[in-house]
């Protein structure tokens, strides 16, 4: 406890660490993203970790010189300064960065949320690590990194097992969605409700869309409706969203 207590300092040893741990943690996350090819990967993630841990080095350190090498300096001008409100911006500025990786996709899906939360996360982790509160990052990093590498299997098991299911169709011609609407009343699929979108493709080709929402019956599944419907001659693409 004495060399935590230490490193809780501030000194050359203690900041070494903190970034050091800055880039591996941020680095280590980045990696899992990094290979589901995410918007955000190593880098980013380290970078963002980094920069918030230096944020409040930053800080820390110029709370220290305020109050001994610059202290006549600061009492000659009377400036004050609260080393929490670094942090702060740090909050507010990784927004910036978590806006770009979320978009709408085509199938008019939301894609990119957890890219943002992770990298909001990560420099959450980052002011955690800067602060030399070592317990919160450790416990920061082990739940940050498990959320993104194992509850997604979690995720895909529960999804896979539900009775709703969100299915993007697009059909060769709009009046074909009789057919297809009185097929999934055949297997007692129950639509409670459906967005229809029609649009004019680049290449001059009209193109009807509709996201269906379903109810579907007990033991029915996901895979093996979407691997039926898609023999349907009236489907142009379908996928589950």
């Amino acid at each position: 406890m004495i060399l935590l207590d230490y490193l809780r300092q501030f000194n050359t040893p203690s900041v070494l660490l903190r970034l050091t741990l800055a880039v591996l943690c941020g680095g280590l996350i980045g990696i899992n993203r990094e290979h589901k090819r995410r918007p955000a990967g190593f880098r980013t993630y380290m970078l963002v970790c980094l920069g918030a841990a230096l944020t409040l080095i930053l800080g820390q350190y110029q709370h220290l010189m305020l109050n001994t090498v610059w202290k006549s300096a600061q009492l000659e001008v009377g400036m004050t300064t609260d080393v929490t409100r670094f942090g702060a911006q740090v909050i507010n500025g990784i927004g910036f960065l978590g806006t770009g990786t979320i978009l709408i996709t085509q199938q008019r899906e939301v894609k990119g949320l957890t890219t943002a939360a992770g990298l909001w996360a990560s420099a959450c982790m980052g002011l955690a690590i800067g602060a030399g509160f070592y317990e919160g990052m450790l416990l920061g990093f082990l739940t940050i990194f498990l959320s993104i590498k194992v509850l997604p299997y979690v995720e895909t098991f529960l999804l896979a097992r539900s009775r709703n299911m969100n299915l993007y169709v697009e059909f060769t011609a709009i009046e074909r969605m009789r057919d297809f609407v009185r097929t999934l009343k055949d297997r007692g699929i129950q639509i409670y409700d459906m967005e229809i979108d029609r649009r004019e493709s680049s290449r001059k080709e009209n193109t009807s869309s509709v996201v269906f929402y379903l109810h579907l019956p007990k033991y029915q599944s996901h895979t093996r409706l979407l691997a039926d419907l898609s023999y349907s001659p009236d489907v142009r693409a379908i996928d589950e969203i």
